[in-house]
């Protein structure tokens, strides 16, 4: 093995002695491994893992003949019994218009009818062009956020260019498949902006290849074909809405609000949005549909978060105290009721 050659493992090996693995390999032995995905145990018969290495310590031959059986994990996990169940709650929402992608949140994390924490972030920069908001459960949230992070930034350091949103999608989605009926909850919407990374090259090879034949019908060919790429890298740039579960669902979409709080934000968002909002018009809504929703649902409230995904990348607001925005509707119904 290459990776062998370079750490001078064989080396390693000869310079020093270690006992011999003859009494764990004539024993039928379990070893526990854990599998990446479903995380479920499974044996390794008859073998001895290449890192499973015994030093010479003195009286280890107690060590290495004991059963390995108190070692192995339980069949079967004792499930602990909460007290009161641990209801989730929140809104988040995301949509498209003419500016970009708004992505809106509030701030309040809850555990059943316990204000566990009024400054929670739950829209998370997965990188320059991408954010993502999470509803469910606070830590799968985060554990499934850095393992995106993770994997994003590996295929970028691997192939040399940024994963697609709908191809992080794709990941994503298959990642968290195998967790389906299980108590992992996670529902994330990535709103992101993509940048066709490398169209001008293929367009371009594309374009030279049809003036440098002779044959006008190939010339007809490579400029259909030119005009096809062209088309196919608008559809594939531009704003992106997606939404992922754990069940591994996939939904792409313009509007998405996802939480306790989604169907008073709905009533907001179904209202008044419109492609041709301006900047301002659509930060406006945003903020107004997560104050609505809070307004009514126990579980969301506190703060509002509001980011703008653009070509040029993200764009954070300041955080705003919601009760700010009651005081605003207030003023505004006040003004409204004098005119008429």
């Amino acid at each position: 093995m290459a990776l062998e050659d370079i750490c001078r493992l064989k080396e390693m090996l000869a310079q020093h002695r270690w006992f011999s693995f003859a009494p764990l390999e004539d024993a039928d032995v379990s070893f526990p491994t854990s599998d990446y995905y479903n995380l479920s145990w499974s044996s390794l018969k008859g073998g001895i893992p290449l890192q499973f290495f015994i030093p010479p310590l003195p009286h280890s031959s107690f060590f290495i003949n004991r059963p390995f059986s108190s070692f192995c994990p339980p069949k079967h996990s004792v499930r602990v019994h909460r007290p009161f169940s641990l209801a989730h709650g929140t809104t988040t929402l995301g949509f498209i218009f003419q500016g970009g992608v708004i992505a809106a949140a509030d701030t309040r994390a809850s555990a059943g009818g316990l204000v566990a924490c009024p400054f929670v972030n739950k829209i998370t920069p997965i990188h320059s062009h991408l954010v993502v908001t999470s509803s469910g459960s606070g830590a799968d949230c985060m554990l499934w956020e850095r393992i995106l992070i993770r994997e994003i930034r590996l295929y970028q350091l691997r192939h040399g260019h940024r994963l697609s949103i709908r191809a992080t999608a794709k990941l994503l989605s298959s990642m968290l498949h195998p967790f389906k009926g299980t108590e992992v909850c996670v529902a994330l919407t990535l709103c992101g902006w993509d940048k066709q990374e490398g169209t001008t090259g293929c367009a371009k090879s594309l374009e030279d290849s049809s003036f440098t034949t002779d044959d006008s019908s190939s010339a007809a060919v490579s400029n259909q074909n030119i005009t096809a790429a062209t088309d196919s890298a608008s559809s594939n740039s531009g704003p992106k809405l997606i939404y992922v579960c754990s069940d591994g669902a996939r939904l792409q979409g313009d509007v998405f609000s996802v939480g306790s709080g989604s169907p008073y934000a709905y009533g907001i968002l179904d209202r008044g949005l419109k492609w041709s909002l301006s900047n301002g018009e659509a930060i406006l809504l945003a903020r107004e549909a997560v104050f609505r929703a809070t307004h009514r649902d126990a579980y969301s409230g506190n703060n509002v978060d509001l980011f703008h995904v653009t070509a040029q990348g993200w764009s954070q607001r300041k955080r705003e105290d919601l009760k700010e925005e009651y005081y605003r509707d207030k003023e505004r119904r006040g003004k409204k009721e004098e005119k008429e």
